[in-house]
């Protein structure tokens, strides 16, 4: 079954920067050495987009690391919530919670799009090189991109 996940239709057009990680590598080599007005559709694999799910990255942790003055925040541990978390090094990470017990919560590391099979089709708006300014900072500027 496939399910329309996001679209830029009646919106700007998504801009970024060809080659420096922004997009899944498999994307920008289906969109390698198009011009400005040439159409695409085509499918990513699980496995070379976001990664095959993965059973090992369910994690089970105690209820109460989550509190705060003895208390857990209300609504914080709901099935579907994404929860930012540090590790003791101070990687920032994401987590998403897949089940509440009584005293243990069981979080979910994989990316929320691991093991989907993805579907792409558009056109190319427009082509252009990147500027100094979006090379230092990583990304696009204007329109379809980043404004300061």
């Amino acid at each position: 079954m496939k399910k329309k996940i996001e679209t830029t239709e009646g919106r700007e057009p998504l801009g970024f920067i060809f080659g420096v990680g922004m997009m899944i590598p498999e994307f920008e080599r289906n969109l390698e050495g198009m011009k400005s007005g040439d159409q695409f559709a085509f499918s990513i694999k699980a496995a070379e987009a976001y990664g095959e799910y993965d059973d090992t990255a369910l994690v089970e942790v105690p209820k109460n690391m989550f509190e705060t003055d003895g208390k857990i925040p209300e609504g914080l541990l709901e099935v579907g919530n994404m929860l930012p978390l540090t590790d003791e090094k101070g990687n920032n990470f994401q987590a998403m919670v897949a089940w509440v017990g009584l005293d243990k919560v069981k979080l979910d590391f994989n990316h929320p799009m691991a093991g989907v099979d993805l579907f792409f089709s558009g056109s190319v708006e427009s082509v252009r090189d990147a500027e100094a300014a979006e090379l230092e900072h990583g990304h696009v500027h204007g329109a379809g991109g980043h404004s300061h």
